[in-house]
């Protein structure tokens, strides 16, 4: 394989490319797991259960459950064997794929509760954050649990003829046009999407700041849209990298399969983005002089 990847634009030597992807995995696991526990700690005092509190706890359980399938990636690439079976490397390399797009429609569904209630004002939409967001919730999961999971289960990689030794060789499949079309659908809704709540979001900030009469950063709006533009520019760091270089991949997916594994691992990096918060709760909770209490990640 080695050789004739020396042929071509996607080069990396393997020794490389599994060292970087253990050490990308280990930050998930180590950054992932820590922005979790620190994530419980903030929710247990909100003292009610808002748009941004629900998807955190859906956000939560996404990224648990992804990251309890992260260490046999790491045994993978450490011993270059994978021992588990053809079956389970099937679940696991379909479990980072269900990550990602799981993780992409709460987003979504966060962002858009967000803009919502920003421009039909608090006061008359306190019903609808409480209730409309256990309900998609519960969409959400009921589709992933009845639909999607076994018909990923039993359809994803059934085509590829692995090595027992192997795991994640799934390059077949694209010349399935049907999984061909499909990535090309995932690929254009992803990007459209998020290119157009960042429009929105920068819409919104636009008329915030013009209302401003005081330091930005005392302003609670502001901090509320911030937390908007977080969740945007993780789905642009993490999910961008990987789905436009989809679309070279899906051409060259023999010589290019590591460089799409470690596109892979940086979309697993949104696994961060509860480190990252909790870490801008406390920063915001310094700068209020310690007057703000905890029900404002609620907002």
């Amino acid at each position: 394989m080695e050789e004739e990847l020396n042929e071509t634009s996607c080069f990396i030597q393997r020794t490389t490319a599994n060292n970087l992807l253990i050490t990308v995995y280990f930050v998930i696991i180590i950054g992932g797991t820590t922005g979790i526990a620190l994530m419980i700690f903030l929710i247990t005092g909100a003292n009610r259960l808002s748009v941004t509190v629900t998807s955190v706890i859906n956000l939560l359980v996404v990224h648990g459950i992804f990251i309890v399938s992260v260490p046999f990636r790491i045994v993978y690439y450490f011993q270059n064997k994978w021992p588990y079976g053809p079956f389970f490397c099937r679940v696991v390399s379909a479990m980072i794929h269900i990550h990602i797009y799981i993780s992409f429609i709460f987003y979504v569904v966060l962002l858009t509760m967000r803009y919502v209630g920003f421009f039909k004002q608090r006061d008359s939409i306190a019903f609808y954050r409480t209730l409309h967001p256990l309900l998609v919730s519960g969409i959400v999961w009921f589709l992933v649990c009845v639909i999607i999971l076994p018909l990923v289960f039993t359809q994803y990689g059934t085509s590829a003829t692995l090595n027992e030794a192997e795991c994640f060789q799934f390059q077949t499949e694209f010349q399935n046009r049907a999984v061909l079309i499909m990535n090309y659908i995932f690929i254009t809704v992803t990007v459209l999407v998020v290119c157009l709540l960042l429009a929105v979001q920068i819409f919104i900030f636009v008329k915030v700041l013009r209302k401003i009469q005081r330091p930005i950063l005392a302003n609670q709006e502001i901090w509320v849209q911030l937390k908007s533009l977080f969740f945007i520019l993780v789905m642009i760091t993490c999910f961008f990298p990987f789905h436009i270089f989809r679309i070279y991949y899906m051409q060259h997916a023999k010589e290019c399969f590591y460089y799409n594994e470690i596109c892979l691992s940086i979309t697993a990096l949104s696994c961060l983005d509860f480190f990252f918060f909790a870490v801008a709760r406390f920063y915001k909770k310094s700068t209020c002089g310690f007057t703000c209490n905890v029900s404002c990640i609620s907002h």
